[in-house]
């Protein structure tokens, strides 16, 4: 039988666990989004960048003129990873230390769903619909976590990004597959 302080203990590692799962869902659906979304850019919408495949992009830094967001170079024009890395790890750190201590949330307001400044669509004013929104944006997260740990995957295995992935699978189902992958690592 456990003591009083064990379920203390549990119950505090649960709302932990649940903060952290939920923030990684959180991260994992914008890099979802943001891996596929310069391919299709690009490919369907004729939008230059420079490389649209999300694990070649970051190469460019190391290219003669450096790195363009958005292939814009009055918006960040990046000529050195190491003053980048540290823009980054700073701005990240500074944002993330400032959620974890309470940011602009205000009393009495959950830090995993603050709402008032931060649902300006009022979407949870109704509890039985944010309860169902809490519901699906922890599924829609952890499919999302899912589909990146695949993209990492296919990045490895076959050196392309997952939209021309895709594409040349829905052009010949039968050869492009992971079958046709899995060979090429059978011992010899």
């Amino acid at each position: 039988m456990k003591n009083g302080a064990d379920v203390w203990q549990s119950a505090r590692s649960f709302r932990r666990y649940r903060e952290l799962e939920l923030i990684h869902a959180r991260w994992a659906l914008l890099g979802a989004l943001g891996i596929v979304t310069p391919e299709l850019l690009s490919k369907y919408a004729s939008v230059p960048f420079g490389e649209p495949v999300w694990f070649k992009a970051g190469a460019q830094i190391f290219q003669e003129g450096g790195l363009n967001y958005l292939g814009n170079e009055s918006l960040v024009h990046a000529q050195s990873i190491i003053a980048t890395l540290a823009f980054q790890v700073v701005v990240m750190g500074l944002a993330e230390a400032y959620r974890s201590n309470g940011g602009p949330l205000g009393e009495g307001l959950d830090p995993l769903y603050p709402g008032e400044a931060f649902d300006p669509l009022g979407l949870a004013d109704d509890p039985d619909t944010f309860a169902e929104l809490k519901v699906k944006e922890i599924k829609n997260g952890r499919l999302a976590m899912f589909s990146c740990f695949g993209f990492f995957v296919q990045a490895i295995v076959t050196g392309k990004g997952p939209i021309e992935n895709l594409t040349e699978h829905l052009a010949d189902p039968a050869s492009t597959n992971a079958f046709a992958f899995a060979t090429k690592f059978t011992p010899q």
